[in-house]
């Protein structure tokens, strides 16, 4: 706890710092260096699945600088609402290479280097450009879950000082963005279950285009400039070390399938319908978020077929004990039920989706049996 507190306050320091400290532009030596720094997960969602930034070293004049292009702000007014609608402002901001390892290992998180063959133009231009983005509204930029986000901006800085878009992303390009994204989440069941559920169609699609730290790690090894490797290696800088990382008993599978055998075993019906309605008023925001967020990812969301706002109809049929139109609701549901049960079959979250289906099915067919019954 004591070392989160210092860490807060010597980044508040660092960043006020920063701007006057590392905002100089000088003449840069051939002994000066261009790094990529990519950092490995951490355990809280927004670090989960690694970050990148741009090292740059001038031994002479004893710099040696960090840009961070994921700085944002908890205290920005609205902030989740913000972030929802995709309107959320991210910002560049530098600090001292030193003050950013001692974030990272106070996290425990990994950091691998890899330094850019670059002339010296090159290197000038960027160094140049970086210091000028700070003081600019440049320093600004609308993140964007896949789009846009620390690791597209750092490859796109890259490219234009190659004068073309060199770094792509390299090996298999036939997985989906959700197959990419499922293993960070290994560990956080019940994260992986929200953004499973949040996300829609376009992190289905093929997963073509680089967006993650590792992937441009991968791309920056691979790449090769006139048949000369861009990167020499990749050196491990500082590494994760595994029995540090926390182990969470509930944030598992098993304690989800317990909670949902509770409900479907206990025979109650204000427990069917409570279920019911938060399923159905789910069902509403994923039918609603797509017409306010401007995030791609969050789009034509088929899980509505599951967390379907026409539950909420069943239970007011239900409760006003009209068999009739309770029992053609109830139809138009399953129908949904089997047309997403059968798009689902070759999706990276079928069998994590399975259990909530079977479980909204079982207590349809407990009420419409005590319908009958009278």
């Amino acid at each position: 706890m004591v070392q989160k507190l210092l860490l807060r306050i010597f980044s508040f320091y660092f960043f006020l710092a920063a701007f006057g400290s590392f905002s100089q532009t000088y003449p840069l030596s051939p002994a000066s260096k261009v790094s990529i720094l990519t950092c490995g997960s951490g355990e809280q969602l927004h670090s989960i699945f690694g970050h990148t930034a741009i090292r740059i070293q001038e031994p002479s004049r004893n710099i040696d600088i960090v840009y961070n292009f994921g700085m944002f702000d908890f205290r920005t007014p609205n902030f989740y609402l913000k972030f929802v609608k995709g309107d959320m402002q991210y910002f560049v901001a530098n600090s001292s290479f030193e003050e950013f390892m001692y974030g990272y290992r106070i996290e425990n998180r990994s950091v691998y280097e890899q330094e850019l063959n670059f002339t010296i133009e090159q290197k000038q231009q960027i160094f140049d450009n970086l210091n000028k983005i700070l003081f600019s509204d440049e320093r600004f930029y609308t993140y964007k879950f896949i789009d846009k986000n620390c690791t597209t901006m750092v490859a796109e800085k890259v490219n234009e000082e190659l004068g073309k878009s060199l770094i792509q992303k390299t090996g298999n390009r036939e997985e989906s963005y959700r197959d990419v994204l499922n293993p960070y989440l290994t560990n956080l069941f019940y994260e992986k279950l929200g953004i499973n559920i949040i996300f829609g169609y376009r992190t289905d699609e093929k997963a073509e285009q680089l967006f993650l730290p590792v992937e441009l790690m991968n791309s920056l090894e691979k790449l090769q400039i006139n048949q000369k490797p861009f990167v020499d290696k990749t050196v491990t800088l500082f590494e994760q070390d595994p029995s540090l990382l926390s182990n969470s008993w509930w944030n598992t599978i098993y304690t989800f399938l317990f909670i949902l055998l509770l409900i479907a075993l206990s025979h109650n019906n204000t427990v069917y319908l409570s279920f019911l309605v938060i399923i159905g008023l789910f069902g509403i925001f994923l039918s609603l978020v797509g017409f306010y967020s401007l995030h791609r990812e969050v789009l034509r969301n088929y899980n509505v077929l599951l967390f379907n706002p026409s539950l909420l109809g069943i239970i007011y049929f239900y409760l006003q004990k009209n068999q009739v139109w309770f029992t053609r609701l109830l139809y138009f549901v399953l129908v949904n039920f089997l047309v997403y049960f059968l798009f689902m079959l070759n999706k990276a979250h079928f069998i994590q989706m399975l259990p909530i289906f079977i479980t909204i099915a079982y207590i349809l067919f407990r009420l419409h049996r005590n319908l009958k019954k009278g």
